[in-house]
């Protein structure tokens, strides 16, 4: 477990997985209405509540956000909203009618594409994201201050690396989605006639970090990492 302030206020908290070889991120923001991106999974609920409350009362919890609907965005969503009275889910609002308030013990919050979920002195704008980085009802959030954009399963790199790089990922996330097309997560990362059109839209925010559920975050020219990206999706998937 590693925790790790990857930009103002937002705190990467770090769980390596082994029999997965992979490293789950969850993201938290310290402000006025605290935000968590990303749950994780059943499992990994007490690893991930002792390293949140390494940095403020998990009971204080306003906002728990996700991508999508899948264990490691959102395994654990109840056993947050139980631990914490004020908390809402806060995903797509397609997500919110499929799935989510199906499952959650209170209503999400849903949010429609380019929306702003404030928490204070923090402005993060929703961008629906359908099948980027998978499921229909995807989407990420924009942290417009600092520039930071969460990003999911997106520059997704396998193995145990550091929490925080300035050096090129696009190779480790290409020998990634290399090595899934080898095996039976073959096309997990979707490649339709929209992928390039919304990554090309998500380049345009020129993001300064890149924050990833699996692997490094990213500190650099987001644009230039994200329209690389996109190449490399190209080559391998289109």
């Amino acid at each position: 477990m590693a925790v790790t302030e990857i930009a103002p206020d937002i705190y990467q908290i770090v769980t390596y997985v082994p029999e997965a070889d992979l490293q789950f991120n969850q993201f938290l923001v310290k402000d006025d209405e605290p935000l968590l991106f990303h749950t994780g999974m059943n499992a990994l609920f007490p690893l991930v509540q002792e390293a949140v409350a390494s940095l403020i009362d998990p009971a204080t919890l306003r906002w728990i956000s996700f991508s999508h609907f899948e264990a490691d965005e959102c395994g654990s969503l109840n056993q947050w909203l139980q631990l914490a009275p004020n908390a809402q889910a806060a995903c797509s609002t397609l997500g919110a009618m499929v799935s989510v308030n199906d499952f959650a013990i209170r209503p999400a919050r849903g949010l429609e594409h380019g929306e702003v979920l404030s928490t204070g002195k923090y402005r993060f704008r929703f961008l629906r994201t359908p099948h980027v980085p998978h499921c229909w009802e995807a989407g990420m959030l924009f942290e417009e201050t600092n520039g930071t954009l969460l990003c999911s399963d997106l520059f997704h790199q396998g193995g145990i690396v550091e929490p925080l790089t300035t050096s090129d990922v696009i190779e480790r996330a290409r020998k990634t989605l290399v090595d899934y097309q080898a095996g039976p997560l073959a096309n997990y990362m979707p490649y339709t006639k929209n992928t390039d059109g919304i990554l090309q839209s998500l380049a345009e925010l020129k993001p300064r970090t890149i924050a990833p559920m699996h692997g490094s975050a990213y500190i650099g020219d987001g644009e230039r990492a994200i329209r690389d990206f996109a190449v490399m999706m190209r080559e391998v998937l289109g």
